[in-house]
């Protein structure tokens, strides 16, 4: 299972928020370029890179620190925030993004999606993210009547292979990971999962393992990585580990 540290970039800075409210914002480096790079000596295989402003305002705001993230690291970057248009997806893949994350779009918008799979492939992931079940947009302000489950399946049957699946009332706060709603959704959707929010140990690691086998290939770090609760090479190591 890969473990993907996150870095969410706001105002040009690498911060976390806490269930994605602007005001439970922690700085954590005012250089995200160098977090990236020692994200990168410490073994990480993939960057889980977030334009925030760009989640609030309906389009990329932080795309020359994405540019330099990506000019200077040699492992693959996923990105996501405010991606809504068909252009600026292109834009991102021409700059060298591996993979690019949709989300408000899958609910305003998913023929665009649809679109996106069929001409990029698996470089188009949708993120899902799910607040108390329901689907959240727009940066997390608002939910629409959709539960994420059925969603994926949406998203499933216009081409998309893979989720990064968020449980917003985790996320942030180092309250574990809601196990039970990623195993629902692996399960239920048949899609390959990239689970994220609340992780805050090595044994929350070792239960999303456990999920491998429904499709669950991926954990993303963030606060847990950033406040020193998880060292990445121990996390790497567990998510890595063999089963005997």
């Amino acid at each position: 299972m890969l473990v993907i540290p996150a870095i969410d970039v706001r105002e040009g800075k690498c911060v976390r928020l806490v269930q994605g409210k602007l005001d439970e914002e922690t700085v954590y480096s005012d250089h995200p370029v160098a977090v990236a790079h020692s994200w990168q000596d410490l073994g990480a295989k993939w960057l889980h890179v977030v334009d925030l402003d760009g989640a609030f305002a309906g389009r990329p705001k932080n795309l020359e620190v994405v540019r330099e993230i990506i000019d200077t690291v040699k492992i693959p970057v996923q990105f996501g925030g405010g991606v809504r248009k068909l252009d600026t997806i292109e834009e991102l893949l021409s700059i060298g993004v591996a993979r690019v994350i949709l989300g408000t779009i899958a609910i305003i918008e998913p023929a665009l999606v649809e679109y996106a799979c069929k001409r990029w492939g698996d470089r188009i992931v949708v993120g899902i993210d799910s607040k108390d079940g329901l689907v959240a947009i727009e940066g997390w302000e608002a939910t629409v009547e959709k539960q994420a489950l059925d969603l994926a399946l949406e998203m499933k049957d216009r081409g998309v292979e893979r989720i990064v699946f968020t449980d917003t009332r985790r996320d942030g706060t180092l309250r574990g990971p809601n196990i039970e709603s990623t195993r629902k959704m692996a399960k239920g959707s048949g899609l390959k999962v990239i689970a994220s929010g609340g992780v805050s140990s090595l044994e929350d690691i070792k239960r999303l393992k456990e999920l491998e086998p429904e499709g669950v290939e991926g954990v993303i770090l963030g606060k847990a990585l950033y406040s020193g609760k998880v060292s990445l090479e121990e996390a790497i190591a567990v998510a890595e580990m063999e089963e005997n």
